[in-house]
């Protein structure tokens, strides 16, 4: 066939017998495209089966609704979400469930739709193959080619999405080696550049629209009344006060770690300045109002010594030296030790060394600098503290991830050029590497009884709030973080139970094991009956959120069931939205 110039309309209509293969980046607006084409379709009155692996049904259906859907009479769907994560999945005629973590749960579903719609000409929509892909690596194209090009081959259309920087190139490659065509998509300033490489009736060429949506988290969004317990407690720990009186005020910093780069496979070029972001903002907005409502509770005579010794500004060398020494020493929480560089540093360009830092013990040699929550949160001290509140910005210019014995921060009141570089500065082997890293040591303690990263003087444990800016900070501003918590969770609580399995470990010896791990990691009080419950979850300890917010705790949770008991974890109850403990139920 003869192919043609192209227009946007004629590449978001798929023709049947074929498989486009939609890549590019997150938040490039793949998932907008392939909405378009579903809209197309229903139409033109063609059947749709919509898989969808990182939203539900309804959040779609919410989507597509603000795009005009009308009556959906002619949609299916496979939700591979919301059993995958922990949550429930309702079957219906027109929805089926499978598991991200099991391909032939996929095509089983997808099968049976199609069975029972009864009709060639139906598109399948795939939105999207990244997360089966980390479940699965290299199974997943093999299910691309008896599975999807398959379904195209008997008269249907497919497109199905995929990330690229999620995993490895030769990966992405493979995939594309199967399909008919292939529109690669990329956000440069305000244009959406989709790039048309091959497709069975247009010839390749490139096509340019402007943004339409906000590529920005709304920062502004942050309502520090979620977290009103937290400051509470804060102030009460101030004046003497235990906060979390069973388990004690620090947790593993295994566990935090753990959660924050589970997540990071999801997005290992855009997460690390996400965080940067929600850390920042969220220490603006809360540590700031923490720090004066303490000051509120102090009497009259300390008030007035705070507020002599507290500068005015943090330009100088004596004030950044000041402030550093009395107002915020990582030390306390067990972050780091830190030295300030007074030699190398000038006015409005500082310098401050740490060493053991919690975000980076254990990661020597990965390839990267790491400490991108670090910098996040003290660039928004900074700025909420000052009282010009100028924008403050922190880049880490050497980490023990780089093979430093220690790591450096730079730290300005202004844009500084090298943040984007340092934000950007880790990829998928990265990420990798990491999550390996950790798997080894999960492993090797549960197995071999070998011990977790220990630092010389400050040994393994930090404050349980800075579980808060792994976890929930950052997903009370973004669905797609909440995602890749609850997925990462799913991935890392699967993956241990295999290979505790795979050591030749019984079921209950397993699940027991790792139970007792978690109490060990001091995540909470953990125990196990006929649910499992959970008292002072450090993820959500402190939180209002008025919902189930244990995005990592759930997706691990019924990652590791799944695994060994083929079976499923629940939330019920949830700290943050009200209960006294987070519990989950089994089935």
């Amino acid at each position: 066939m003869e192919k043609r110039g192209s227009s946007l309309t004629e590449i978001q209509g798929v023709p049947n017998n074929s498989l486009i293969l939609l890549a590019g980046p997150p938040g490039a607006g793949k998932s907008t495209f392939c909405h378009q084409v579903v809209l197309n379709s229903i139409a033109a009155d063609r059947p749709v089966i919509f898989v969808t692996t990182e939203q539900s049904p309804s959040d779609i259906m919410s989507l597509l609704s603000e795009r005009g859907i009308g009556e959906p009479v002619a949609l299916s769907f496979v939700d591979a979400f919301t059993e995958t994560v922990g949550l429930t999945c309702v079957q219906r005629s027109d929805t089926l469930c499978a598991n991200c973590a099991d391909l032939n749960s996929l095509s089983i579903a997808t099968t049976k739709l199609q069975e029972k719609i009864g009709r060639k000409d139906i598109l399948l929509a795939f939105d999207s193959l990244t997360s089966p892909y980390l479940f699965n690596k290299d199974e997943v194209v093999r299910f691309i080619r008896l599975c999807l090009a398959k379904f195209a081959a008997e008269g249907n259309a497919v497109v199905a999405l995929v990330d690229e920087g999620c995993g490895k190139e030769e990966d992405l490659g493979a995939m594309m080696s199967i399909a008919d065509g292939i529109i690669r998509m990329e956000i440069k300033e305000s244009s959406r550049i989709i790039n048309v490489v091959k497709h069975p009736k247009v010839a390749p060429t490139k096509i340019e629209t402007p943004v339409t949506w906000s590529t920005v988290i709304p920062l502004e969004r942050f309502d520090l009344s979620v977290g009103r317990r937290m400051v509470e407690a804060v102030i009460n720990a101030q004046a003497g006060q235990p906060i979390r009186t069973e388990v004690g005020d620090f947790v593993k910093m295994f566990w935090r770690n753990l959660a924050s780069w589970s997540g990071m496979l999801w997005d290992p070029k855009g997460f690390p300045t996400m965080a940067y972001e929600f850390d920042k903002e969220a220490e603006v907005v809360g540590g700031s109002v923490i720090f004066k409502e303490v000051i509120s509770l102090l009497p009259r005579h300390k008030k007035l010594l705070l507020k002599m010794f507290m500068p005015k500004s943090f330009s100088e060398v004596k004030d950044m030296k000041k402030y550093l020494r009395r107002f915020a020493n990582p030390e306390s929480n067990r972050i780091a030790i830190s030295e300030y560089m007074e030699e190398a540093s000038k006015n409005d360009e500082h310098y401050i060394r740490l060493y053991e830092s919690s975000s980076c013990w254990g990661f020597d040699n990965v390839g990267a600098q790491l400490a991108f929550h670090d910098c996040g949160e003290f660039a928004g001290s900074l700025k909420g503290m000052e009282e010009a509140e100028r924008d403050w910005n922190v880049v880490e210019t050497k980490c023990i991830g780089l093979g430093d014995p220690y790591c450096e921060f730079k730290v300005v009141p202004r844009e500084i050029d090298e943040l984007k570089d340092f934000l950007e500065g880790i990829d998928s082997s990265v990420v990798e590497k990491v999550h390996d890293r950790l798997m080894g040591q999960l492993v090797g303690f549960l197995v071999d009884s070998k011990p977790l990263p220990e630092r010389p003087r400050l040994g393994s444990e930090v404050y349980f709030h800075e579980m808060h800016h792994a976890t929930v900070i950052p997903a009370l501003f973004s669905e797609r973080y909440r995602m890749a918590l609850r997925m990462g969770g799913a991935k890392s609580g699967k993956e241990v139970g295999e290979r505790l399995m795979n050591a030749g470990m019984g079921e209950d010896e397993v699940i027991r094991r790792v139970i007792d791990f978690m109490n060990y990691c001091k995540a909470g009080k953990v125990t196990l009956g006929e649910t499992i419950r959970m008292r002072e979850n450090c993820e959500t300890f402190g939180f209002e959120t008025g919902e189930p917010s244990c995005f990592f705790a759930t997706g691990f949770l019924n990652g590791l069931f799944s695994a060994v008991k083929k079976q499923h974890v629940r939330e019920i109850k949830c700290i943050a939205a009200g209960d006294p403990h987070c519990e989950w139920e089994i089935v």
